[in-house]
């Protein structure tokens, strides 16, 4: 008897996708600190946003707390996470002399430093961000208390009230929709035409390739997964993008067991792509997924080549070399 025929279906993988150079130096961190020092590792907050990447470090040893005060004394390795930390964490780690590790992200910290040098030009520094997410927590965290004024939208630039004289500047956080970030930008040189802005972009090279990958997919297929946590901001901003760049259905997705059937189950084309904190593991789970249902061909859209390395924090390097 002939085995049920499975509908075709046509998957387009967006590249570059998935692990970006920060987040590959902030795991590889928590995995040299392991083989280096043994467990345990304690990590404050989690490493990268990706549950899967999270249990398997917790299952190597690593510890993940919210913050210093629930680790005990020990000589044991602390590690902060990519998404940078305010100054009074390191300052913390230093009165109970913990041997701290800072995985920032490099592209974090450079953020960090505009700020900084900002307010020392007696600037108001105005950050572009999410309210509530690691990074403009630690970014904000660099300055005094009342420094760094967020601003989350367009409306919300409209609503600043500052003395016509008044020195401002602008940062961003580095995990944003380009395309509205651009829109914030535009209303606050508007409004202030003399604002003084980064030399260079602050959204990083992965989340503005990753959205440009999606943007040239998302309106050839029917739809579109994003792999990546709900409390990844890079990855909750694809979706985003996929919609607004014409895909009838793009949704979020952990890993294949979360694929919601009733909506994915009887398309012909579908995108796919991951946050720059999943691992392609998760990709490659989703896509055999698809291919028990379907008969599948798989064709890449490649918007951009990236080779850009971060080196492991200072203390990591002597023993990796």
């Amino acid at each position: 008897m002939n085995a049920v025929a499975k509908p075709p279906l046509s998957i387009v993988l967006c590249a570059p996708r998935g692990f970006c150079a920060g987040v590959v130096r902030a795991i590889d961190a928590v995995e040299q600190a392991l083989r280096q020092y043994g467990p345990p590792v304690y990590v404050r907050h989690e490493i990268v946003h990706n549950k899967y990447v999270v249990e398997s470090l917790k299952r190597k040893g690593a510890i993940f707390v919210d913050e210093l005060d629930q680790i005990p004394e020990t000589d044991a390795p602390v590690i902060f996470s990519a998404h940078g930390v305010p100054k009074a964490v390191p300052a913390a780690a230093t009165v109970r002399n913990l041997f701290a590790i800072d995985a920032t992200c490099p592209l974090v910290t450079k953020v960090h430093r505009e700020a900084e040098l900002h307010h020392k030009r007696g600037r108001t520094v105005i950050l572009v961000g999410h309210a509530g997410h690691p990074e403009v927590i630690g970014t904000m965290g660099q300055l005094p208390a009342g420094a760094v004024q967020l601003v989350e939208t367009v409306a919300d630039v409209a609503g600043l009230a500052f003395a016509p004289d008044q020195e401002l500047s602008f940062v961003t956080q580095t995990t944003l929709s380009v395309d509205d970030t651009r829109s914030i930008i535009e209303a606050l040189q508007q409004r202030f035409p003399a604002i003084h802005g980064p030399h260079k972009e602050d959204i990083c090279y992965a989340t503005t390739n990753r959205q440009e990958a999606v943007k040239r997919v998302a309106p050839r297929v029917e739809a579109m997964i994003v792999v990546g946590s709900p409390n990844s901001s890079n990855s909750q901003r694809l979706r985003e993008v996929a919609e607004r760049a014409g895909c009838p259905v793009a949704r979020l997705v952990l890993r294949a067991e979360d694929i919601d059937w009733q909506v994915f189950g009887a398309i012909g084309s579908l995108g796919i792509t991951a946050g720059a904190s999943a691992p392609e593991v998760l990709v490659e789970e989703i896509i055999d997924a698809f291919a028990a249902r379907f008969t599948v061909s798989v064709e890449t859209v490649s918007t951009a080549d990236e080779s850009v390395f971060f080196p492991l924090p200072r203390q990591l390097r002597a023993a990796e070399a």
